[in-house]
């Protein structure tokens, strides 16, 4: 028996339960991978509380869009993202249903060989939140010579579109509170303070202005401080405050009205983010773990305010 986290209503984090439900063989083209450690997103948060859809046919919902672990079963003609799979491979997996479970069925195509330098906690966390990072630097055309805002720099999506931008040759500046200066700092952003005053900050630190935004966080301010610095409107995107940005010629990417899903681009974009990690360029900041018991309190952490890093659900 594996035990199985759900939601069998639309809700917070005390809607959620545990309970135990049999695995059964995986399907062709499947196969089940033993969690070690499963992501947990804002995504997750608002899956659960509706503001995806609450349709009551759709539940009991199963979170969780993320794992890695080791395989345990593989179906016929299963063949991973990064080719042949086989028990007791070590693996992450994304985009998967249910990845808050002992026991993880997940579809082979979307299953990579984990690099050894990545720990299970960061590999159960990079793909949703690196597709995503990735895709707002695709709609911008990112490069060399560009100066990059990004608002929420210190975020799960905002740390690794820091890293990238920094890869693709920018030069990044990133909106942060006091107290995660220094992990702005260490991924190569210069770190600014939110708050009163923002634009003459960022005036300050780059004169001759910014070329690209990047809205992880979706605050009035993150939008008007990007309207304010941006000479080409179609160079911000956000991934929360669609209605705003759209309205400013922006980009809106993601889940919600008006939205570009990317789907094709980011499911594109995993084996180069697992790529990256693998050789180290990339980081996957992960502020703790929490017993799969505990799914609600990890929840709780989540939506209650910004926990450092990542949070991982482990057996």
């Amino acid at each position: 028996m594996s035990r199985q986290v759900i939601a069998p209503r639309y809700g917070g984090p005390e809607v959620l339960e545990v309970r135990e439900r049999e695995v059964p063989p995986p399907a062709p083209g499947r196969v089940v991978i033993r969690m070690r450690a499963a992501g947990v997103n804002p995504s997750d948060a608002k899956q659960i509380a509706g503001r995806f859809g609450d349709d009551p046919a759709k539940l009991p919902l199963r979170p969780g869009a993320e794992v890695a672990g080791v395989i345990t079963a593989v179906g016929d003609d299963a063949v991973g993202a990064t080719g042949a799979l086989e028990v007791g491979q070590v693996v992450l997996a994304h985009r998967v249903i249910g990845a808050w479970a002992d026991e993880v069925v997940a579809k082979a195509d979307n299953v990579f060989a984990k690099p050894a330098a990545l720990s299970f906690p960061a590999a159960a966390n990079l793909l949703l939140a690196g597709t995503t990072a990735a895709h707002l630097l695709e709609a911008t055309g990112v490069g060399p010579g560009d100066v990059v805002l990004v608002h929420g720099a210190s975020g799960g999506v905002g740390t690794l579109a820091v890293q990238l931008a920094r890869i693709a040759g920018a030069r990044v500046i990133g909106t942060a509170s006091d107290r995660n200066r220094a992990l702005v700092e260490r991924f190569g952003a210069e770190p600014v303070a939110y708050g009163d005053g923002l634009v003459d900050r960022v005036r300050a630190l780059a004169p001759d202005g910014v070329t690209v935004a990047l809205d992880c966080i979706g605050t009035d301010e993150a939008v008007q401080t990007s309207r304010a610095l941006l000479p080409d409107p179609a160079r911000l995107a956000t991934i929360v405050a669609f209605a705003a940005v759209l309205a400013a010629g922006g980009k809106a990417l993601g889940s919600g009205p008006g939205a570009d899903p990317g789907t094709a681009f980011r499911n594109a974009a995993r084996a180069r983010l697992v790529e990256l990690a693998g050789q180290g360029l990339i980081e996957v900041p992960v502020a703790g773990t929490v017993p799969l018991a505990d799914a609600a309190g990890a929840l709780r952490t989540l939506v209650g305010g910004h926990p450092g890093g990542k949070l991982a659900l482990v057996p």
